[in-house]
């Protein structure tokens, strides 16, 4: 259906040019020079589809389409010039990365079945193109890890490429599977955002610590 696949690339494109955004933003509050707003930026854009193509064992994407990276290129470098237009609009920029996180998720997965990949390692990798990026991006910022966060993120992502794999198994037409996962991620990290949902966090029950248990 062309009319779907053409929704895709622009979506595609879309979250990409997001993502290399909100890396380079992270530059712009640590006040970094030019160099540090590209490496950013492209890190978080272009992160999680390097490593899903070096697991595996594939041409790395943007070697077979340069333009994914000097796109991310440009955008960091357009935002250190106009960082304070984005940052204005944060909560605009979060609803379309969480539009590009779902995509990523299962365009992820998606990949990783047509290569051969099984649905668990399918899922795996979709994760990992939605987020790891972000990981990237924040370990070079010295922020507060996504994977670490109380927010609803890299669940999101596992949402929808569980989605996507579990209908592709089951025989639903590529559409529909495709959908659904997009429509799942991003429904979930939309609520999220809305309503400030997390996941709850491990609370250690009272008592001898570890240190006095050993004395």
């Amino acid at each position: 259906m062309p009319a779907f696949d053409t929704a895709l690339a622009v979506l595609d494109w879309l979250g990409l040019v997001v993502f290399a955004v909100t890396g380079a933003l992270v530059a712009s509050r640590k006040e970094m020079d030019i160099v540090g707003f590209v490496l950013l930026g492209t890190a978080t854009g272009i992160g999680g589809g390097t490593l899903r193509d070096l697991v595996l064992d594939v041409p790395v994407f943007w070697t077979v389409e340069p333009a994914y990276l000097t796109t991310c290129v440009a955008v960091s470098c357009l935002v250190f010039f106009t960082a304070h237009i984005p940052q204005s609009r944060w909560v605009l920029l979060l609803w379309f990365d969480a539009a590009g996180l779902a995509l990523f998720a299962v365009a992820g997965a998606e990949k990783a079945l047509a290569a051969g990949t099984g649905p668990a390692v399918a899922i795996f990798l979709g994760v990992a193109t939605a987020t790891f990026g972000g990981i990237l991006r924040d370990v070079i910022g010295a922020e507060p890890s996504i994977a670490l966060r109380r927010e609803i993120y890299v669940t999101a992502a596992l949402l929808a490429a569980a989605a996507y794999v579990s209908l592709e198994a089951a025989g639903a037409p590529r559409e529909v599977a495709i959908g659904t996962g997009l429509a799942a991620g991003f429904a979930l990290r939309g609520a999220a955002l809305r309503y400030g949902w997390s996941l709850p966090r491990y609370r250690p029950r009272p008592g001898r610590t570890p240190d006095e248990i050993g004395r």
